[in-house]
């Protein structure tokens, strides 16, 4: 097993192995994926480029390969010391991914669903986290967290506890909203000395598809995406809800000429990219599938307050879930989530104001 070296114990907290800028090293082609395809993609890219990157969770090896199929077929390819099942204890497996990481290692955890990621607290916001600050020691583990619902399975399952890490000094967050960036910021995620909370969300895994660069592609961790170039109002979101506001958009366009930010990264923040836009535009949203109170949205919107007050010619309007647990009825969560039609009139509101 080969040691990764230790940093410096500076830079916030986090090790100084640099992120990763965007490359695509397999001569340039493309393939179209689904958003869960290419999240397995990067997993085999990356365990056929390097020996010590090595997959666990709960029934992610044999023929199940895991709840929604991620790592079917590498239990095969890879062996059972590098695929390995867990017993149904996160505490027990992220407190072993600790352990891994500091040897050398680079496991990448499978949250079977985020919401499970609470049992498994411990081990990584007292222990992962600040063991860069505390000795120097990075700690390169990377948990996949599927988030986010729309898909009608009720509290338990349909969380988006991002806010929780993004508090957390010495954590990493990213939540990609495209097949490309999937692969791109997981294979970013398993290279970087840090822990990384990875927050891919489920409504997107079959639902949409793209290009996606094959070999080592990699997407920069801490810097979003102007993915619709607009003048007159800014939205900030990222993960699922990227989609609904450009469809949102859409159906604006003539209208208001609407620019939207894809965060792509939540800590570190690229707070350049937004501050920039909404400078340009004068006029903000903010949605995510989050609780709106005390979420990411609060935090660019206090950003926003701070540091572009002068340029805004509108209040900062922000869009989240109720704060309520995520419902099992079909129309309850409809009502939960924002979607096309709550960011289509937050957007008329806001640029009318």
């Amino acid at each position: 097993m080969k040691r990764s070296p230790a940093g410096t114990g500076e830079n916030f907290g986090f090790s100084d192995a640099p992120s990763a800028t965007a490359t695509a090293a397999g001569g340039g082609s493309e393939a179209v994926m689904t958003y869960l395809e290419a999240i397995s993609d990067a997993l085999r890219t990356e365990m056929r480029r390097d020996p010590d990157v090595l997959v666990m969770g709960e029934d992610i090896a044999g023929s199940f390969g895991g709840a929604f199929k991620v790592t079917k077929g590498f239990e095969e390819e890879f062996g059972a010391r590098r695929v390995i099942n867990t017993p149904m204890c996160e505490q027990g497996f992220v407190g072993a991914a600790n352990g891994m990481a500091l040897m050398g290692l680079r496991p990448v955890v499978e949250m079977q669903f985020a919401d499970f990621i609470s049992t498994g607290f411990d081990a990584i916001v007292q222990y992962a986290a600040p063991n860069h600050y505390r000795w120097g020691a990075p700690v390169p583990w990377v948990i996949r967290a599927p988030s986010d619902g729309g898909i009608r399975s009720g509290p338990f399952h349909s969380q988006n506890p991002e806010a929780w890490f993004v508090h957390t000094p010495g954590l990493k967050v990213v939540a990609p909203s495209t097949p490309a960036d999937a692969k791109g910021l997981l294979i970013s995620a398993i290279r970087d000395d840090n822990p990384v909370i990875y927050f891919e969300a489920k409504p997107l895994y079959r639902s949409i598809r793209g290009e996606v660069p094959s070999g080592e592609h990699t997407t920069p961790i801490g810097k979003a995406s102007i993915v619709r170039e607009g003048t007159e109002l800014t939205v900030v979101t990222y993960g699922s809800i990227v989609h609904q506001s450009l469809a949102a958009a859409d159906r604006l366009a003539g209208e208001v000429s609407v620019e939207i930010v894809d965060l792509r990264t939540l800590k570190p923040l690229d707070t350049g990219t937004v501050l920039a836009s909404v400078r340009k535009t004068g006029r903000a949203v903010v949605v995510h599938a989050a609780n709106r109170l005390a979420g990411v949205g609060a935090e660019i919107a206090a950003l926003l307050a701070e540091e572009a007050f002068e340029y805004l010619d509108a209040p900062v309007a922000r869009l989240g879930g109720l704060d309520t647990p995520v419902p099992f009825s079909p129309p309850l969560e409809d009502a939960y989530r924002p979607d096309q039609a709550k960011i289509t009139e937050a957007i008329r509101r806001t640029a009318r104001f």
